[in-house]
């Protein structure tokens, strides 16, 4: 039994080399084969979560724990490259240097503003509409962030719905001493500073944490300069050692100059050049919660979230593609009036969790169960005519041409129960119920100074899901498996007709599938860290739009349905390990510890069938051609992502050298690969990044970091795009570093 772990970590990487070779695309996408690497990550990170933590039941689900404090990284900019790199199938959209949004995906779905995960903070939502627009617009500056937590699919049942799974930032907190102070000041290339500054402490039965971040920087693209502040306080009461209320708000704001996108020849030419210096982005967000934990007898514990979020989304620019000059035109000796979008959201919700643990026989078994109340409300307002200026300013002229407001009204009850059939060996049944009722009206357009109204749409469904979660223990590791049902409701962009000749599916259906994983996971003697999956998502009921004729008259023109048309399956392998090489051979106490760490995942993500309509002619003599994507594969979702790091430490000094290596996307579900010429759509190169990051403590409350991002100067993109940020191709940012220096009193 003892030699398992290395059979098994052997059989896998036998696989991973086959995979490698199956894995091939049909782009010559190479991968260049990696001999077996034994792998590490520092100090044992990252972690996984107990059975039970917080009235959350983690039995039988795949998940990793980050605590920030065991990884170097630049934290100031939030730079997820570095911080998920022990993370395995993690994609990430890098649209700008300033970290503001964190853009991440698993298993090859989309990492658009981690929309394709439930995204939280300390356990509450930040997103913008859970259910209706879940984008995340605010993440909190990781200098804040003592561990991140992420689910994968298994977390739909205790959780949400969402494909993805969980995303929890959980921030730093200070119990042991009265009054701490913490400091962190950075600066860097292209004009980077950065403040970070906490206080917080604990006395009787009071404890409080309060902390502000500012950071400004000129970016390393032209037109790319930001500034943001995020504030944050807490403060707890504890009536009992069993009972305590604590409450916390969260204040950011932000404005941010975006630089736009770029034609394939542009970003070939310079990929720092801007051709858009009056575009603008900012989100004024709060979130805030209540939070009432009890024990209430040996057996039961119960935990209440009341919590809120209220929150704008403010865009103004000129979008058109990059091969369109934005250029003072001559007869007014002036710029294009610039679009103005504006989104105002309002979310309340409360969440109950409960653990109850109880014996069959002599073993304990655990029921996790609670329920969800949530309802937002967004105003969207679209596409007026904004300045002729440069500068951040809102003001519009006549009215919005769309004015619409969303509601969700959600309620949620979930159960899970890990039977333990013996003390090795659990079962873990579970079920979720969700009644979610989306509706949405308002006025849509104006044509000749009249109103176009949206017909007023309701959609309400009640969805049962169910999941299976099972655990074999070894001694410090455990086999796990998983099959658990998702689904994501009809976004608001779904029902809303991008043109009033449009036409949406009255009975248009969420999305729906389930996500599989099976893997092998633990830790060897204490030098060796690992966890090796294969995962299976099934992604059904995609939307997209069918080309009908008006009436059924070709003379008449035609019109676009937009109905459930499509289904994809993704599927791969996910590997980590971290070995301290150090331990392995017992000398650690002369030469620190000495890691090697490597994340590895293979991804297929194809569709399996997805119709798509094309016309061809003009009236009355138009043609509809049918087609079907099926073997395509899935926008965004590369064929591999695989991390490879070295780190060394000792008391006072640590480094971390890491490389990113991420194979070629394809930007639309047509597959193109010749770029188009506004640098819409077309293949995405595959690309390698290179970051170093290092720490000196010294006089036991003090440190120096220091980190160099992207030290091989590569220039890449992760993404294109076909709106905001600025269509076309977002590069990645090329060489930079930083330095900071702080202290925690």
């Amino acid at each position: 039994m003892k030699n398992l772990p290395f059979v098994f970590l052997s059989l896998l990487f036998f696989n991973i080399s086959t995979a490698q070779d199956n894995f091939e695309n049909d782009f010559n996408d190479t991968i260049k084969k990696l001999a077996p690497v034994v792998i590490v990550a520092k100090q044992q990170s990252p972690e996984r979560m107990p059975e039970i933590k917080e009235n959350v039941l983690f039995s039988g689900k795949k998940n990793e724990v980050l605590r920030l404090s065991n990884i170097n990284g630049n934290f100031t900019t939030n730079n997820a490259r570095e911080i998920f790199a022990r993370v395995p199938g993690v994609t990430i959209w890098e649209n700008e240097g300033s970290g503001i949004q964190i853009n991440v995906g698993v298993r090859g779905l989309s990492p658009n503003r981690s929309w394709e995960l439930n995204t939280r903070q300390n356990g509450y939502d930040i997103s913008s509409d859970v259910f209706g627009y879940p984008e995340a617009y605010y993440n909190p500056p990781l200098e804040a962030v003592e561990t991140i937590e992420l689910v994968r699919g298994g977390s739909s049942l205790q959780f949400g719905p969402q494909f993805g799974g969980t995303l929890n930032y959980v921030l730093k907190r200070e119990t042991k001493k009265k009054f701490s102070f913490e400091t962190q000041n950075t600066v860097g290339s292209y004009g980077l500073m950065s403040s970070f500054n906490a206080i917080g402490g604990s006395f009787k039965k009071f404890s409080y944490y309060v902390y502000n971040h500012s950071r400004s920087a000129d970016g390393w693209r032209e037109n790319s300069a930001y500034t943001v502040r995020n504030t944050h306080a807490f403060v707890e009461y504890r009536f009992t050692e069993n009972t305590k209320l604590s409450a916390e708000y969260t204040n950011m704001d932000y404005q941010m100059q975006q630089a736009g996108g770029l034609t394939d020849e542009q970003f070939k030419a310079n990929p720092r050049q801007s051709l858009r210096e009056r575009n603008w982005f900012g989100t004024p967000w709060n979130v805030f919660s209540v939070n009432f934990d009890t024990k209430i007898s040996k057996t039961f514990t119960s935990n209440t979230k009341l919590f809120g979020l209220v929150g704008e989304r403010n865009s103004i620019g000129f979008t058109a593609t990059p091969n369109v000059v934005d250029a003072i035109n001559p007869a007014t000796n002036d710029y294009a009036n610039r679009r103005v979008d504006r989104d105002f959201y309002e979310n309340f919700g409360i969440e109950n969790r409960n653990i109850y643990k109880y014996k069959l026989g002599k073993i304990t078994n655990n029921l996790a169960f609670g329920v969800r109340l949530y309802k937002a409300n967004t105003q969207r307002l679209q596409d007026d005519r904004g300045t002729t200026g440069s500068d951040f300013d809102l003001s519009i002229d006549g009215r919005y041409v769309r004015d619409l407001n969303f509601t969700t009204d959600n309620v949620a009850v979930f159960a899970e129960n890990q039977f333990k059939v013996t003390e090795k060996f659990s079962v873990t049944p579970g079920v979720r119920y969700e009644y979610i009722q989306n509706s949405g009206d308002g006025r849509f357009g104006i044509s000749n100074g009249n109103d176009v109204a949206m017909p007023n749409k309701t959609i309400s469904r009640s969805q049962p899901l169910f999941g299976l979660g099972l655990e074999y223990k070894f001694r410090t590791t455990n086999i796990y498996a998983n099959i658990t049902q998702a689904f994501r409701p009809v976004l608001f962009s779904d029902f809303t007709p991008p043109a009033v000749t449009d036409v949406i599916d009255p009975d248009l259906k969420d999305a729906s599938g389930f996500n599989a994983d099976i893997g092998y996971r633990g830790t060897v003697n204490n030098y060796l860290n690992f966890d090796f999956s294969l995962f299976y998502l099934s992604y059904n009921n995609r939307i997209g739009g069918i080309r009908q004729f008006v009436n059924n008259d070709p003379t008449q023109g035609t019109f676009l349905f937009r109905t459930n048309l499509g289904e994809t399956v993704n599927k791969g392998i996910e590997g980590f390990g971290n070995l301290n090489i150090t331990k392995l051979f017992n000398v650690e106490k002369p030469y620190g510890n000495l890691d090697f760490f490597a994340s590895v995942s293979f991804i297929d993500s194809r569709y399996t069938d997805f119709r798509i309509f094309n016309t061809s002619g003009s009236a009355p003599d138009v043609t509809i051609t049918e087609t079907n994507l099926s073997g395509n594969r899935v926008e965004n979702a590369p064929r591999y992502i695989h991390n490879f790091g070295l780190s060394w430490s000792n008391t006072n000094i640590s480094a971390t050298a890491q490389y990113r290596m991420a194979g070629r996307i394809f930007t639309d579900a047509n597959n193109t690969v010749t770029p188009s010429a506004n640098g819409v759509t077309g293949l995405l190169d595959e690309y390698r990044v290179f970051d170093l990051s290092t720490e000196y403590k010294f006089l036991k409350n003090y440190n120096i970091r220091a980190g160099v991002n992207n030290l091989l100067d590569e220039n890449y993109a992760t993404r294109r795009a076909g709106g905001y940020p600025g269509p076309g191709i977002l590069p990645g940012e090329g060489r930079t570093f930083y330095i900071s220096i702080g202290a925690k009193l």
